[in-house]
């Protein structure tokens, strides 16, 4: 039995640089990567080089340098920041009054698209405000959420893809991936700032049919940026296990058509989000099936578990992952990734060897030239992490005709 040291997470982001302005894409029919439950995914075995582990968080300072600069003036001709600020709905394609349900009627119980497994927004709806604007018109929205399961009041940062207005997918359910940030995950998730182009992946890879086009859900991870909680519901401490678990899906279900399966929810990390995604999937395989975890540690290691050693096991990745293998739990799928220019690919590599099996799938993905930021994690999930989780969770489907 290891002991593992109690650390302060690292954090993970190298100094800031801008991704170039992008062009505008035109929209076409989307072909998406077939849904495969059972599917082994091959491992990517490289050597490994050293760890670079540097600040991920955005500071205001920083973006505002850049915006004086060359890219500045780049921004604010493609309007990036036109109507921050102002309200933003989701969904501007409501289904017609006949699918509504009748008086007394859950609006879970509605089954638009004759799939019993969609799920139309129950509410009620938060107030969104944009805080970002994409090269294909799609919105960034911040909101404010009083989490009525943990307690615990945050921030939640949402996307929703083009194809989600669509009117030919308006009584369709829509994938969810729950990104965590790493570093402090307080007070922000850096996954909503759009320099880091996890968004325009994803829309990419929704033109080239790579990818499904995923609700991306972005809610801070932490309480405050003086601990790190493990995503965990810490005794005496705020309850950050059940607002990631419990209160984050309830309000992307009040909000957004989803899916009532597991198939349509999944996370993606880095880092210490890495950590949590993984955990919670393998501590609800129920709710959840999948997980990229990216540059991410495997066991809890919060000082503020001292004393509480049996809550803290309960939170670990590895004696969950052993708990699914011996009750042949539902099948969990998760993908690795790591840069050739990081460490803790030995890690990876032992958690797969040992508890890579059974309803316990994994994949270890390699980043050539890789480090320990999320610029390169995004790559990674270009270059197939992306295509490999939309083959395990479930596409929308278009109205036919």
């Amino acid at each position: 039995m290891h002991q593992y040291p109690q650390r302060p997470r690292p954090d993970d982001q190298p100094s800031y640089q801008e991704y170039p302005p992008q062009g505008h894409g035109g929209h076409q029919q989307h072909q998406y990567p077939q849904h495969q439950h059972q599917q082994q995914h091959p491992s990517y075995e490289t050597p490994q080089a050293g760890r670079s582990r540097r600040r991920i968080g955005i500071s205001a300072v920083v973006a505002l340098a850049l915006l004086l600069g060359g890219g500045g003036f780049a921004a604010w001709k493609l309007d990036w920041f036109s109507g921050n600020g102002e309200a933003v709905t989701f969904g501007k394609n409501p289904s017609p009054a006949a699918d509504k349900p009748e008086p007394g009627t859950p609006a879970a119980e509605v089954k638009p698209s004759g799939d019993p497994d969609v799920l139309m927004p129950t509410g009620p709806k938060s107030d969104f405000k944009q805080t970002t604007k994409l090269d294909d018109g799609t919105i960034i929205a911040k909101t404010r959420l009083a989490g009525a399961k943990s307690g615990f009041e945050g921030d939640v940062w949402v996307w929703a893809p083009k194809e989600y207005d669509d009117p030919k997918y308006a009584k369709s359910g829509f994938p969810v991936l729950i990104a965590l940030p790493g570093g402090n995950g307080f007070p922000a998730n850096y996954w909503s700032d759009r320099s880091l182009g996890l968004q325009k992946a994803i829309s990419d890879g929704v033109r080239a049919g790579t990818s499904l086009p995923f609700i991306v859900i972005m809610p801070v991870l932490n309480p405050d940026a003086k601990y790190y909680y493990d995503g965990s519901d810490i005794p005496g401490q705020a309850k950050m296990g059940t607002w990631i678990a419990e209160d984050v899906p309830a309000f992307t279900k009040a909000n957004f058509r989803t899916y009532k399966s597991r198939d349509g929810w999944a996370f993606m990390g880095s880092s210490s989000g890495a950590f949590v995604g993984m955990k919670t999937v393998l501590q609800h395989p129920e709710k959840f099936k999948a997980v990229i975890a990216s540059g991410g540690e495997i066991v809890p290691d919060s000082p503020l578990w001292k004393g509480h050693q049996a809550e803290m096991d309960a939170n670990n990745p590895e004696k969950l992952a052993q708990k699914l293998i011996d009750t042949q739990g539902p099948e969990v799928y998760i993908n690795f990734q790591v840069g050739t220019k990081e460490s803790g690919k030995e890690r990876m590599v032992k958690f797969q060897q040992q508890y890579g099996k059974g309803p316990v799938k994994t994949t270890i993905r390699d980043i050539q030239n890789g480090e320990h930021n999320g610029w390169h994690y995004v790559r990674g999930m270009k270059e197939g992490s992306l295509e490999w989780i939309s083959k395990v969770l479930k596409a929308p489907e278009p109205a036919a005709g």
